[in-house]
């Protein structure tokens, strides 16, 4: 039964990985791809700029804040797809004059 169970437990780790990098691809919390691109510069991992464009602060108005506050610790999916460093992307919202939820 344990023999089952490893493999099963890897298929199920390569579909959250999927699910998950199809998620990323298509936008999250109705903030498309095109806006985290916008994003992209201001939180990069590498040479950021200091502040986001007007394109990036008009993704970001049109996101579901509290929404992408539970993707604050999947770091690794913001690193994996867009280069971005989830601190200074969660810095943000504030440098276009929004508020991120109190609990986020």
């Amino acid at each position: 039964m344990a023999k089952a169970q490893a493999p099963m437990g890897a298929l199920l780790a390569v579909l959250v990985v999927l699910a998950m990098s199809a998620e990323v691809a298509h936008g999250i919390c109705n903030l498309s791809s095109d806006g985290i691109r916008a994003c992209q510069p201001a939180a990069a991992i590498r040479n950021p700029t200091d502040q986001p464009s007007a394109a990036c602060c008009a993704a970001l108005a049109g996101a579901n804040l509290p929404c992408l506050c539970r993707y604050k610790n999947a770091g690794g999916v913001w690193v994996r797809f867009y280069k971005i460093d989830i601190n200074r992307a969660m810095g943000l919202p504030g440098k276009c004059g929004l508020a991120l939820p109190a609990n986020c």
